[in-house]
């Protein structure tokens, strides 16, 4: 059984101690000259335990390692940013799929170190999984929506499959029948009861959505999903908010908790979610999860917190067996949680207790991690660092450790972007500013009570995207800068005080952001829709750039447009948003009160203050649309 110790200090003590005493977290180092980051974002390991694979995102290249030393034996290039990657049984080819507008699956020679095929996909293509007879694969397609079915035989794709918003992962069941996909974001208003991504549910058979799984309210971010190897059980990590509390602290998860839920395959129904935090150390933004080859040991890597966690697997669901559904049920206590029934788990930070050794790793930013034998590999995204952690013995956990790089000073850019992903930088670690605004600095899709204006007015999250350009900052403007509000962040919403080296460096990196193309302008299919939405849109009987010239796509005005709900005070005006990447930032609104763009123009806009659309023919309306999403 995992044992776990912790220091026991006060709250107040430990906030004090954080604010007085904070300084920047040792970085890792940086590559020598002619070299560039590798950024390892998914590894694969072949059935021979000898070479180990890893996909490095910033040098959109393959690394091969010798499994027992780490040492690299070989490089492959590759097209476009590797995002994941699959090893065929016989270990001769490695799937990996490549991100861009235009996504592909590219098939490598293992052997002869060359690239055999590429198989284009959808919009940043990723997590590959091959069927087990290595006939067809499943890639996700993030902005498209959907799932890409790929005949590797013929090397084209066969079908499409709607799920949610944002699949990042997937994992396909031993048999073969079922493909469980992690949406990243909820597909909704955020201003409902119930706020929530869900899990999507595939049967491969017949190629059709069996069902979405809700997730517990406020769940969002996810990262993975993985499938137990006897096949009766999937966990997904994620973010759980509790966006519907003013966020006035952050300690126990207040703000974020950090979580994995699992899902009975048998049944198709969610079992519970389990906090991966304990009462006074967050573990932020957990990212890879997997079993150990027995099914014996549950793995996620906290990206935030640097930290691998190793859960008795068998111990969780004895300990949910124990609790019933209500107090009247007639069971055994288990006195070891603070759960008296099976709903109480969600919000229990000791559910883990004795069951679970949170180790630390010396790399920042685990992202991917792959298990073999009694040996787990965890990659470090930031650090350029290899792991090998032994899962049998916590005692000595960390086995072997290997840079993939050389060792010289970060650049002020990358320095921010770990910055932004990192929480240890948070008071007790419980979330970074990712755990927001996603690892890219965009949204959550979430209504957030911040005390930028006072308490019981929650705004939606806005994206990074052009914030320095944009002044002022937030929906009413309270922030005069996107600089103001970074180190506003720091001290109100991760609560610690930083050197002014960390918030100078996440404004470089936040500064360095720069739209992605739009779906519906890399499919090609809507141009001429686009073309007469764009003339609309500068039309003056229309009146949108009058307020979003083109260029930034905004004024940088505030104006009462009539959207104001029972929280805001009457004639309160909202900035004026920048409508770039605007097909990506759902929901609209100050108060994510709209799901869609139609809904903005034609249920929120009656006065005709979101620019005059009500006179317009469905089909104009739908030009406009098609214009705006492109943007």
């Amino acid at each position: 059984m995992f044992t776990l110790k912790l220091k026991s200090v006060s709250l107040l003590g430990a906030l004090v101690l954080a604010m007085r005493l904070a300084a920047p977290i040792a970085l890792p180092a940086a590559p020598a000259p002619g070299q560039t980051w590798q950024a390892p974002a998914a590894l694969a390991i072949s059935s021979d335990g000898r070479q180990l694979f890893a996909a490095c995102a910033r040098a959109h290249r393959i690394l091969v390692l010798d499994a027992e030393t780490l040492a690299v034996t070989a490089s492959i290039a590759l097209p476009d940013m590797p995002t994941g990657l699959v090893l065929s049984t016989n270990g001769r080819t490695l799937y990996v799929t490549c991100a861009a507008p235009a996504g592909s699956l590219v098939v490598l020679d293992i052997p002869r170190r060359k690239i055999l095929r590429r198989i284009p996909a959808g919009h940043t293509a990723m997590a590959p999984v091959l069927t087990p007879d290595e006939k067809t694969a499943y890639v996700c397609n993030r902005f498209n929506n959907d799932i890409s079915v790929l005949n590797l035989v013929s090397g084209k794709e066969t079908s499409r499959i709607a799920v949610e918003r944002e699949p990042v992962a997937a994992a396909l069941t031993p048999n073969g029948k079922l493909l469980v996909v992690a949406n990243h974001l909820h597909n909704g208003r955020a201003d409902a009861e119930r706020v929530a991504a869900r899990v999507s549910l595939i049967d491969t058979a017949t190629g059709k959505l069996l069902k979405n799984l809700p997730l517990p309210n406020g769940s969002g971010i996810l990262n993975d999903v993985a499938i137990s190897p006897d096949g009766r059980y999937a966990c997904v990590t994620h973010v759980l908010a509790r966006f519907q509390l003013p966020t006035t602290q952050v300690e126990r998860g207040w703000i974020n908790s950090n979580a994995l839920t699992l899902i009975d395959l048998d049944t198709l129904s969610v079992i519970n979610t389990v906090l991966l935090d304990n009462a006074e150390s967050g573990a932020a933004n957990p990212w890879t999860c997997g079993w150990s080859p027995d099914g014996t040991t549950l793995f996620v890597t906290h990206a935030g917190t640097h930290e691998v966690s190793l859960i008795n697997f068998s111990g969780i669901l004895a300990r949910l067996a124990k609790l019933p559904e209500n107090l009247q049920d007639r069971l055994t206590a288990d006195y070891t949680t603070g759960s008296r029934v099976k709903a109480d788990v969600v919000n229990d930070l000791a559910f883990l207790t004795g069951l679970r050794e949170r180790i630390k790793l010396n790399g920042k930013g685990p992202r991917a991690a792959v298990a073999k034998g009694n040996r787990l590999y965890v990659a470090s995204f930031f650090s350029d660092t290899v792991e090998i952690i032994n899962l049998q013995h916590s005692q000595t956990p960390l086995l072997l450790q290997a840079r993939l790089t050389a060792d010289l000073p970060m650049s002020e850019n990358r320095r921010g972007e770990l910055y932004f992903n990192d929480a240890s930088i948070c008071f007790q670690g419980w979330q970074s500013c990712a755990s927001c605004h996603s690892d890219d600095a965009r949204v959550d899709g979430l209504n957030w009570d911040l005390l930028n204006d006072g308490i019981g007015n929650p705004k939606n999250t806005k994206s990074m995207l052009l914030a320095h350009r944009t002044p002022p900052a937030m929906s009413m403007g309270v922030r005069d800068t996107a600089e103001t509000a970074v180190r506003a962040g720091l001290r109100s919403i991760l609560f610690t005080v930083q050197p002014e080296e960390v918030p100078r460096a996440i404004d470089t990196y936040l500064k360095s952001l720069t739209p992605i193309p739009s779906p519906i302008v890399v499919s090609n299919a809507f141009a001429s829709r686009i073309k007469a939405g764009e003339k609309i849109f500068n039309s003056t009987k229309a009146g949108c750039s009058a307020c979003h010239p083109r260029g930034l796509f905004t004024d940088l005005q505030h104006y009462d447009v009539s959207t104001n709900n029972q929280t805001d005070k009457p004639g309160e005006a909202f900035d004026t948003p920048t409508l770039a990447e605007i097909w990506r930032t759902a929901p609209y609104l100050h108060d994510g009160s709209a799901a869609t763009l139609r809904e903005v123009l034609v249920e929120h806009n009656p006065a005709d203050r979101h620019g005059s659309t009500s006179h317009l023919t469905p089909s104009q309306l739908d030009a406009l649309i098609c214009y705006l999403l492109s943007l």
